[in-house]
């Protein structure tokens, strides 16, 4: 049986909180994600998808996110976490201006949003580590990193067969871009954003030959009502994760037509009361991911349960 895995976008604290989940779904299935026919990451998910297929398992991205890495590539990276808030954006330019005709997670809207002027050298940093470590590949041929190109609306998968050919920091940054944060990566005379933008996981991306069961992890897209507490929290579920996870459950739906079988993790009531509303707050993430690993098994075990995996 070829299984997948599609980790959706979630900035610091959701990539705690996926890694965490994965951590738990190895640990009560015994899957092992480099035996995946697919390993597909969007925005931080792409992060983890390139630590993944750069030979590291789940477990040591969980050491990662306790404060414990056991390789010197995780312990750069980790303590380069972007900051919680980004630069002042350049109001002069912005991202895109073609985007208004777009549909689909939030494309519309990042054409107003102004151009980022964030540092991204710590993504390019891990994935020429990664490279490096690895005799200048990953270990993994089936990784995907999802990014949004402005100028047609398309999400493309850079590592899929077809796609434009991308280096590996390339891919791993264009994947990261959020909007306003970012700035846009170009690759081969093309403008690409956060994958995110489109879509928080782009699941349909896997085609129907290329898997009998796909795994998706998505920090921010869950079932109704489930959001953060607060009027933070309300604040991020009428403005990302509604619409995430409307685009998310189309997706899914479209993906189970065709025959495939799809385990979906998402944030229960409990995960989110721990993450809080504020997925970029970088003071928050070793707590948020203490919390994690203590309600994360009972939303993994159900949602396996509810896919009759186990």
């Amino acid at each position: 049986m070829k299984t997948a895995l599609a980790i959706g976008c979630g900035g610091t604290i959701g990539g705690a909180w996926a890694i965490a989940a994965l951590d738990e779904l190895t640990r009560q299935t015994g899957w092992d994600p480099m035996k995946a026919s697919v390993l597909q990451g969007t925005s931080a998910g792409a992060e983890i998808v390139t630590m993944l297929a750069g030979g590291f398992t789940a477990a040591e991205l969980a050491d990662m996110q306790a404060g414990r890495p056991t390789d010197p590539i995780l312990e750069r990276h980790v303590a380069r976490t972007p900051a919680s808030l980004p630069t002042v954006p350049g109001f002069g330019k912005l991202q895109v201006s073609t985007l208004w005709t777009r549909s689909g997670g939030h494309a519309a809207l990042s054409g107003i949003a102004p151009r980022g002027r964030g540092d991204a050298s710590w993504l390019q940093d891990l994935a020429d580590a990664v490279i490096a470590k690895n005799g200048g590949d990953l270990r993994h041929p089936g990784a995907r990193r999802v990014a949004y190109r402005s100028s047609d609306g398309q999400r493309v998968a850079f590592g899929a067969p077809g796609a434009p050919r991308a280096t590996a920091g390339e891919a791993l940054r264009a994947s990261w871009v959020i909007p306003g944060w970012m700035p846009p990566v170009t690759i081969d005379g093309q403008d690409y954003l956060d994958g995110g933008t489109a879509s928080t996981a782009s699941v349909d991306l896997i085609g129907p030959n290329e898997a009998d069961l796909i795994y998706v992890i998505t920090p921010m897209a869950s079932a109704p009502p489930v959001r953060a507490p607060g009027l933070g929290g309300l604040a991020e579920s009428l403005i990302l994760r509604r619409p995430m996870s409307a685009v998310l459950d189309a997706e899914i739906a479209r993906v189970r037509s065709r025959g495939t079988r799809v385990v979906h993790i998402a944030p229960s009531s409990a995960d989110m009361a721990a993450l809080r509303s504020h997925f970029m707050n970088r003071k928050h993430r070793a707590a948020a991911f203490a919390a994690s690993v203590c309600t994360v098994p009972d939303t993994v075990r159900q949602a396996l349960a509810q896919e009759s995996v186990l």
